[in-house]
């Protein structure tokens, strides 16, 4: 599992309510060719270093969010996986949640008594499917494993010898097989050929990187155009002529200003009326997600909406923090364009639009400019006390963080589909 700070993992997106910060992230379950499955939510319940309340309460405070926020939004209408304690499960508290959607995680530090073997039985009947995490072979677990659909192995605690052994011993079951913390593209590909087919960590996020790789020509256009739209003054006419060379990017274009995005009530059927009828800040705007998009290539969707989050997360945060806002937007698209077109940062910074300061900050120098960069992808790991110290630090609020994150989610998932 991504963090033992809490037993209880829930909910989709940052939530701030009522002077109360409760600490929400997801971390994607993707299959074996890249597409998301599910989301296993991550829940903190306030905004303490440590988790200080018992295990039960957090079971239920997770559920009082999922209850008051509406799990389909939070997950955009995929199935959640969610951590229960013996609480949960057996006095069923987890009945407030939406059997169709939800995937049960019964620990693996559960004791599978006939109690909880039973109550299992009752919530698979009820249409909820189980799913028994950082699972290691032992006979007392065989009860479970009759009951459960996916078996979640984590790769970081079991070594392939001990992985073959279990695999051999779930043989000829229906069982979907889950490998977490899949950190690495190898370790990818061993999950793979040992046959996982869900995975299950940021091993999409750390591809193999091609050194001294030549960007195609098309992707320095596009750079090109990203530096252009850095600068005040657009010299449209020029931009126009730029975004005209590649068909693919010009297709885009024309399709996310013909979104409910744009809200432009009259059809578009050029560049140039583009421009006329969204204006100069709302092109640059689609423009970016455009090029993002095309850069993205055949990589798995969930690098470019976890670039869109960042960025937009960065951009509504930066004016309260004295950052330059456009800047911000930018830095965090870029900063997961390695995983994209695989190419190590230091490749790619001489050519980004972006100040010294801001290429420094992306090839991992601490600086100021990436206070709000660092903030997001501790983020998205759930590494609570990591968010806490920077937040802390910098003097950032945590309140504002909050609601700046959830917009950003629910921006994010417009945004991808309109590039798409």
């Amino acid at each position: 599992m991504a963090t033992r700070a809490l037993p209880v993992k829930a909910s989709a997106a940052t939530i701030a309510e009522m002077g109360s910060v409760r600490y929400v992230a997801r971390q994607p379950i993707l299959d074996i060719r890249g597409r998301v499955h599910a989301y296993e939510l991550l829940f903190r319940a306030g905004p303490e270093t440590a988790f200080r309340g018992d295990g039960d309460m957090a079971t239920r405070s997770m559920l009082d969010n999922t209850v008051m926020f509406g799990l389909e939004k939070l997950t955009a209408g995929l199935p959640a996986f969610v951590n229960c304690t013996r609480e949960a499960l057996t006095e069923d508290l987890v009945h407030v949640l939406p059997p169709n959607m939800t995937v049960l995680e019964i620990l693996e530090t559960l004791e599978p008594t006939p109690e909880l073997v039973e109550a299992c039985s009752k919530l698979k009947a009820a249409g909820f499917l189980l799913a028994l995490d950082d699972f290691i072979w032992h006979e007392k677990f065989r009860p479970l494993v009759e009951l459960a659909d996916y078996i979640k192995v984590d790769f970081s605690l079991t070594g392939a010898a001990e992985r073959k052994l279990l695999l051999k011993r779930l043989n000829g079951t229906n069982l979907v097989l889950l490998a977490e913390k899949v950190e690495t593209q190898q370790e990818y590909k061993q999950a793979c050929d040992e046959g996982f087919t869900l995975f299950q960590g940021y091993y999409f996020c750390r591809p193999t990187l091609l050194e001294n790789r030549k960007v195609p020509a098309n992707q320095l256009s596009q750079f090109e155009i990203l530096q252009m739209m850095r600068s005040d003054n657009l010299d449209l006419r020029q931009l126009t002529r730029l975004v005209k060379r590649d068909a693919s990017l010009t297709y885009r274009l024309l399709r996310l200003v013909n979104s409910p995005m744009c809200a432009v009530r009259q059809e578009v059927k050029s560049i140039q009326s583009a421009l006329l009828a969204v204006g100069e800040r709302s092109f640059r705007r689609i423009a970016t997600l455009a090029i993002t998009g095309e850069l993205n290539g055949n990589q798995p969707d969930e690098l470019l909406r976890m670039a869109f989050v960042r960025a937009r997360f960065c951009e509504l945060a930066a004016p309260h923090y004295r950052l330059d806002a456009t800047e911000q937007y930018l830095m965090g698209l870029a900063s997961l364009l390695p995983a994209m077109l695989r190419v190590p940062m230091t490749e790619l910074t001489p050519g980004l639009p972006l100040r010294k300061e801001i290429r420094q900050a992306l090839e991992g120098t601490a600086t100021g400019e990436r206070d709000l960069l660092a903030w997001a992808e501790c983020h998205e790991r759930a590494e609570w006390d990591t968010c806490d110290g920077v937040a802390e630090t910098l003097g950032l609020k945590q309140d504002h963080l909050m609601r700046c994150y959830t917009e950003a989610m629910g921006w994010a998932e417009d945004a991808l589909k309109s590039v798409k």
